[in-house]
């Protein structure tokens, strides 16, 4: 336990200005993602933008995380395109629940992301944890896909994301991260029920 704590002041101690910019934008993105408020995305393009720019950086070389963050930043781009999207004859998006159709989508999507993420990790990276690293990349990208679609079901695929990247953030003694997965991990629980709450309301409505 006191290696955790001294953990968590030495990474307090060498975070800088720049990261601590793009974790406090990325708590205010999964804020308003809970409230299902648009802000969602202007958010976190801020922060998945410089966390893309810091993770790329000679300093880190953690070019998969670098990579999926790159890939979180278009699909917020596409995600707010997508939400503001509305004709004047057009209802606005709606918190929806996934079809199967979208479900199988969003299985290959993982599948296939965790299958390329661990072949790259494996072969061209001196990564020790390509399963578990690879895991948590295909599971995040098949959420975000989801989450960009408004699609309640986003919600659970993102937090056995995050499930299973909190033991690994420890392993690799990232303990700011892994405080803010926990962080993220319980908004997510409760934005579950929030967003499935708002679609059992309306399914009720349309009796």
């Amino acid at each position: 336990m006191n290696d955790i704590y001294q953990g968590l002041l030495q990474g307090m101690h060498d975070m800088s200005w720049l990261e601590a910019i793009a974790v406090f934008f990325a708590v205010l993105s999964v804020i308003f993602q809970k409230k299902n408020n648009i802000l969602v995305y202007p958010t976190g393009i801020i922060s998945t933008g410089i966390f893309t720019y810091l993770l790329s950086r000679e300093h880190f070389k953690l070019y998969a995380d670098a990579t999926l963050n790159a890939y979180y930043l278009v699909m917020s781009i596409y995600g707010w395109l997508y939400w503001a999207r509305k004709r004047p004859e057009q209802p606005a998006v709606k918190i929806t629940r996934s079809s199967r159709k979208e479900l199988t989508t969003a299985t290959i999507i993982a599948i296939t992301g965790w299958a390329i993420f661990y072949t790259l990790l494996h072969n061209f990276s001196d990564s020790n944890v390509p399963v578990m690293d690879a895991f948590v990349s295909a599971s995040a990208c098949a959420g975000m896909w989801l989450l960009a679609k408004r699609k309640v079901e986003n919600w659970i695929l993102l937090n056995i994301s995050n499930f299973v990247a909190v033991p690994l953030l420890f392993y690799k003694h990232l303990y700011l991260t892994a405080f803010l997965t926990i962080f993220l991990f319980i908004i997510a629980i409760f934005g579950y029920l929030s967003w499935k709450k708002t679609v059992e309301q309306e399914e009720i409505s349309r009796k």
